[in-house]
């Protein structure tokens, strides 16, 4: 260790140790993309090794490529996906060189003093065969000079029986007057059998101590109904390893892609209350004050999630009129993801927990289909069934036009009975037919009026096996 003023840093190789506290936005966020097979190649400045658009580079190369399959007699595992599970993400496969040479190197400019970052990748040892040469990699930050702040190496990457991604790297605090620097990934064993790995998701970002935020009395996420929003306090922990820190809550509409500022929210809590539809997230960002107006400079605690979910739709379907001893069917309608649903009572109903239930009820009764979501958000919605003793059919009519008795109408008549009606005059010709629904009949025949007279009608109730004869009168 060298003693810089105040601050200690080292300037040559030590173990690696990843950030165990909390991590701000990456600087620095290679994932190399996505894709259709080959991506594109890398800068030159940014490798030395040569570009190929092959499966299965040789000594010296890599790809860019979502998947790779039986290289080499099945020496090397085949991978369907990068390290995040993408099955389009690109990674890095690099059989590597006669020769130790740089996998990797990148420029990060406007860094922040007195701030620690991490530096990390994720790689795979590609060879499944444990007498082959294994990767040893080197991670190094240095000045643009090429003098090395620090540095830290993997050891020999172990070959897996299967495919197994594992994260390298380690974190450094900013030398005074240092605010840019140069990343290393340098490949350190010699090439030939072995020796190859795939690299993906490289970063830098700064480091800090850990910070832990939650929802008071609801851990870090909660989910409620879009008719019960309210207050809900965010708090965080008290920081210690901060000499002057600034805090700002922040919130993300896009799942953490992009982070705003919430305006005043710059205390240890902080009161959020969700105004519409979706998922909320909130973090707590940190930073030292001379720091803290540049974003980059911060680490964030956790994510707390606030989900506000809509209220399913549910409609029981129009009122009923029965004939008691006859059957007809509720007509339901729910609308919503992962719904469950019921009707209640449940007496009369064939099945309560179908939307189309067919009900015999002996008496009046109130029923109502209740829809609940898989996060508790409820609707209801009602019909009244009226039960009839008997069938009424009116003898008479006055279609004249005055708004009182103008339509031959049978109330109880459910079109569920599947009933044919037919009304008939003096000579045997038909002048009115209705098929499975309700009989509304303006006494008229070819859109023309008919004349004062008594008519003759049938009732066939085919789900009763029933046919009914009578008279019915039109009076003008």
């Amino acid at each position: 260790m060298f003693l810089f003023g105040a601050i200690t840093f080292l300037i040559n190789t030590v173990s690696a140790q990843l950030c165990s506290g909390s991590l701000g936005d990456p600087i620095v966020n290679i994932t190399f993309g996505s894709g259709a097979n080959p991506g594109p190649p890398l800068h030159g400045s940014i490798t030395g090794y040569e570009f190929v658009t092959i499966d299965c580079p040789d000594d010296g190369e890599y790809t860019l490529r979502n998947i790779t399959t039986a290289c080499f007699g099945s020496s090397w595992h085949s991978l369907s996906r990068d390290h995040t599970g993408d099955p389009q993400g690109y990674f890095m496969l690099v059989n590597a060189s006669f020769q130790p040479s740089d996998f990797y190197v990148d420029t990060v400019r406007n860094l922040c003093s007195n701030t620690t970052y991490e530096f990390a990748a994720w790689m795979m040892n590609v060879v499944n065969r444990t007498s082959s040469i294994m990767p040893n990699i080197t991670f190094s930050i240095e000045k643009t000079d090429g003098t090395v702040l620090q540095s830290t190496t993997t050891g020999l990457i172990p070959a897996t029986a299967a495919p197994q991604w594992k994260q390298y790297g380690f974190w450094f605090s900013t030398p005074p007057g240092v605010q840019t620097v140069v990343l290393r990934i340098t490949n350190n064993a010699p090439g030939g059998i072995g020796n190859d790995l795939a690299l993906d998701d490289i970063t830098f970002r700064p480091c800090g101590p850990k910070v832990t935020a939650s929802i008071l009395n609801n851990n870090d996420s909660i989910n409620i109904c879009e008719d019960e929003r309210r207050d809900f306090t965010l708090e965080a922990s008290s920081i210690i390893g901060y000499t002057n820190p600034n805090f700002q809550w922040q919130t993300s509409r896009d799942s953490g892609i992009s982070w705003s500022d919430i305006p005043g929210a710059t205390a240890l809590t902080f009161t959020a209350r969700p105004e519409s539809l979706g998922k909320f997230l909130y973090r707590l960002t940190i930073a030292e004050e001379e720091n803290f107006i540049l974003k980059p400079c911060r680490i964030a605690s956790n994510r707390l999630v606030i989900g506000v979910h809509p209220l399913p739709k549910v409609e029981a379907g129009p009122d009923k009129l029965m004939i008691k001893g006859y059957t007809s069917v509720l007509s339901g309608n729910v609308q919503g993801a992962d719904l469950t649903y019921s009707w209640s009572p449940e007496r009369f109903l064939s099945d309560p927990n179908v939307l189309d239930p067919s009900v015999s009820p002996t008496e009046d009764i109130l029923y109502t289909l209740t829809a609940q979501t898989q996060y508790g958000c409820t609707s209801s919605d009602t019909l009244a069934v009226k039960v009839a003793d008997a069938l009424f059919i009116p003898n008479a009519f006055t279609p004249n036009s005055d708004g009182i008795n103008d339509n031959w109408r049978i109330p109880f008549l459910d079109p569920f009975l599947e009933a044919e009606v037919n009304v008939y005059n003096r000579y045997g010709q038909r002048v009115y037919h209705n098929l499975r629904s309700i009989v509304s009949w303006d006494g008229s025949y070819q859109k023309k009026p008919l004349p004062t007279g008594v008519y003759v009608y049938t009732i066939r109730i085919k789900k009763e096996g029933k046919l009914l004869r009578g008279t019915v009168s039109i009076v003008r």
